[in-house]
């Protein structure tokens, strides 16, 4: 299988050239998804001259194999005092791989720790964006299953958006129909039948850092900052 995509940073170029409706758009915002969506995010926002910040969500794998997603939670970091998580659950691969209620609750557990500890990192001394009325462009660097994407537009449904764009530079193709049902649009540069995994598509696909996403987020800020005077 040959990789399309060099590498995150120019995978988010080339999707920027697929959204230039939005480009210069007041009432258009880009939330990435941490950590390797923020990376292609950034570039959608940076080419197209729109505001970023972040949507917290993860993946729930599987206990024996973290990498096979059961779920995924999203945490509300854009509202104060939020107590209650968006949780999706795959019930038919929690069945097939035999995975009990405590072994579901030990992972979420575990996930919803990661989350709230990627909050207080990610949004510290950042202002958070405005989502009511707003069309909003969520970010990722792939989809597999959609159960990390659907738990985040549950989120952002919750703020009630004018409208949700989906981005992603690949996806399975099997996932497309669903996708179609939660959100608004969905753009994206190829979604292969035979997918396999998001990192196949990519020549470099090495792991995000947390600095990494902090880094973009502050010069997202900075620049959003600078452009009011």
């Amino acid at each position: 299988m040959k990789a399309i995509l060099p590498n995150r940073k120019e995978a988010g170029k080339r999707l920027a050239q697929k959204l230039t409706a939005y480009a210069n758009e007041p009432n258009v915002i880009v939330l990435g998804l941490p950590r390797g969506g923020v990376i292609v995010a950034y570039e959608i926002a940076r080419a197209l001259n729109l505001p970023l910040d972040i949507c917290l969500v993860k993946k729930l794998g599987t206990p024996g194999n973290p990498e096979i997603a059961m779920g995924a939670i999203a945490e509300d970091g854009l509202m104060h005092d939020y107590s209650k998580d968006i949780v999706i659950i795959d019930k038919n691969t929690t069945q097939n791989q035999k995975i009990d209620r405590e072994e579901i609750r030990a992972v979420f557990a575990k996930k919803k720790a990661e989350l709230r500890w990627r909050e207080r990192c990610y949004q510290n001394y950042r202002p958070m964006l405005e989502i009511r009325d707003r069309i909003v462009i969520i970010v990722d660097d792939g989809i597999a299953t959609g159960l990390t994407m659907h738990a985040a537009i549950r989120l952002i449904r919750q703020h009630q958006p004018k409208s949700i764009i989906i981005a992603v530079p690949v996806l399975s193709f099997s996932v497309i129909e669903q996708l179609k049902t939660q959100a608004d649009d969905i753009v994206y540069i190829i979604a292969p039948k035979s997918f396999h995994a998001v990192g196949l598509w990519y020549g470099d696909f090495t792991q995000t850092t947390d600095r990494e996403v902090c880094n973009l987020l502050s010069q997202a800020t900075h620049k959003s900052t600078a452009s009011y005077y």
